[in-house]
């Protein structure tokens, strides 16, 4: 992998670090479309439309602050550092101020329970995790080779920053706590991922060669941190994916033995959840139900007799309504 020459750097620097001649003028881009891509996407996350959200994305800038502190790490330049952590800190500030308030107008509660986009930011697994590392890596190439600086685009709609930002401030505001607190990790995890993979990527392209003299100690801390906190993240996230992959197979061989159950019956099974450690199975017909002995017998058989389940039969009735 060739050397980051000069001029790339200096174009890095340029595009991610808020300093310079023209800093006056990023930080007014920055600080003009945070606000506009935060009503978007608190926007599209009220009305539950995923074109609405995808176009927040293009539009928030937040990724730029967030690569730049992964390479002020690269370069041992801790004034960017600390300007670049600043603007992360005080955008994702923002965002939630913005949504917060704008669910605060509504007269009805955005929750998971009842809006996709929130359902789908607030409950993050490891698959987050690996996919904003692999983000990251593609925006950071992508700014060390103008070549393919074409991609960055797609790498906007690939990471999620502000969306989750706008689900936190929009579940403080309805009170669903639980709720914001996921979907806050959801973005503390691509915030970590982003400069983990960016200080990998730029070390490949042996960025640390330009690195301010007397600084090694520094950045080997800085880079420590980084994965450690990676770690910290990468914990919780696996425990998550564990749970789900086990009530997703708990709750498919619940629905399995349900289905040959009340085959050959009247009824036929509507829903298979689970709530507090029970499975609730939903049946719909007419007639008589098939018998729940037969059924717990069944579940026994099939290796899931430890496993609480609650059947609720809900009779199908028709009703007629001629014309006039």
């Amino acid at each position: 992998m060739p050397d980051v020459e000069a001029t790339d750097l200096e174009r890095m620097r340029a595009e991610l670090f808020f300093d310079g001649a023209k800093a006056a003028s990023k930080r007014s881009r920055f600080w003009l479309l945070l606000p506009l891509s935060a009503v978007i996407a608190t926007a599209g996350v009220i009305s539950d439309s995923t074109a609405t959200v995808i176009g927040a994305m293009i539009v928030a800038p937040l990724m730029t602050p967030i690569l730049g502190a992964a390479l002020a790490i690269a370069l041992g330049d801790w004034r960017n550092l600390i300007r670049s952590l600043l603007f992360v800190v005080t955008g994702a500030m923002a965002v939630f101020a913005i949504a917060y308030v704008f669910a605060s107008m509504l007269d009805f509660e955005v929750v998971a329970q009842s809006n996709s986009q929130v359902a789908a930011r607030v409950a993050p697994h490891l698959v987050d995790l690996v996919a904003a590392l692999a983000t990251g890596a593609v925006g950071a190439v992508a700014l060390a080779r103008s070549d393919i600086s074409d991609t960055l685009p797609g790498v906007a709609i690939a990471i999620s920053l502000v969306p989750p930002l706008a689900v936190v401030g929009v579940t403080a505001q309805a009170k669903a706590y639980h709720q914001a607190a996921g979907a806050l990790l959801l973005f503390v995890t691509n915030v970590v991922a982003i400069v983990l993979s960016g200080l990998v990527v730029l070390a490949v392209y042996r960025l640390n060669r330009r690195a301010r003299p007397g600084t090694l100690r520094r950045r080997t801390a800085a880079t420590v941190a980084v994965v450690l906190a990676a770690v910290a993240i990468g914990v919780p996230l696996a425990h998550s994916s564990h749970e789900v992959g086990r009530t997703t197979a708990l709750l498919q061989g619940v629905g399995r033995v349900a289905q040959i159950w009340t085959k050959g019956s009247s009824y036929a099974v509507e829903t298979v959840t689970i709530s507090g450690g029970e499975v609730l199975v939903r049946i719909i017909g007419a007639g008589s139900p098939p018998s729940t002995e037969t059924f717990r017998h069944e579940l026994d058989g099939a290796g899931l007799g430890a496993t609480s389940v609650e059947v609720q039969v809900v009779p199908a009735v028709t009703t007629e309504l001629p014309g006039h």
